[in-house]
């Protein structure tokens, strides 16, 4: 996962940073802050329609030790400097405080646009599966394509890809609950 020197930030510094006002995202990626604009609205309704879905899969088979909430702070990793903000995120203890560590994190769900680079995605993913992280879901918003979805399981230290889901397909996601994905409900 380290092809360079980790930067001179950590997570405590991520911890202590003020949020961008403009809504723009700030994450720590192996010691170097990562600003990422504000999502745009296809990317926040993908966003809130998987997180109603598992909040409705979470209720209907009565899961109360599973909280669904978009966009908090996950302390991925001290030593590695990496602090993430997954778009929904799905934990084992109560939401009260603004950050989290890693092993309370089930599932995360990152929903890609454009304009995120092909190293920040694979050094993401990989900080998930070295946190440890079950389950991984990834909604990719390719400009003027139709959404896509993967549903990834942790196994042997990586994420092995149990779905994937193109235009208007429908699919049982892998998770903490079963959880039916439509992509037509993604754009």
């Amino acid at each position: 996962m380290l092809d360079h020197p980790l930067g001179p930030s950590t997570v405590d510094d991520w911890l202590a940073a003020d949020a961008p006002a403009d809504g723009s995202r700030l994450e720590l990626i192996l010691g170097y802050f990562h600003v990422t604009p504000p999502p745009t609205g296809s990317h926040q309704r993908a966003s809130f329609r998987l997180a109603r879905a598992l909040e409705d899969a979470v209720e209907a088979v009565g899961r109360d030790d599973l909280h669904v909430v978009p966009g908090v702070g996950i302390r991925i990793s001290t030593p590695w400097r990496t602090g993430l903000i997954p778009d929904v995120a799905v934990l084992d203890v109560n939401p009260h405080h603004v950050s989290f560590a890693a092993g309370n994190l089930v599932l995360a769900v990152e929903v890609w646009s454009p304009g995120n680079s092909q190293s920040e995605r694979d050094t993401k993913m990989a900080a998930y599966a070295g946190a440890g992280v079950p389950y991984l879901w990834i909604v990719d918003l390719p400009a003027g394509k139709p959404p896509q979805f993967c549903g990834y399981r942790l196994s042997g230290g990586g994420y092995r890809q149990d779905v994937f889901a193109g235009a208007s397909d429908e699919v049982i996601a892998p998770g903490p609950v079963p959880v039916t994905v439509d992509t037509a409900r993604l754009s």
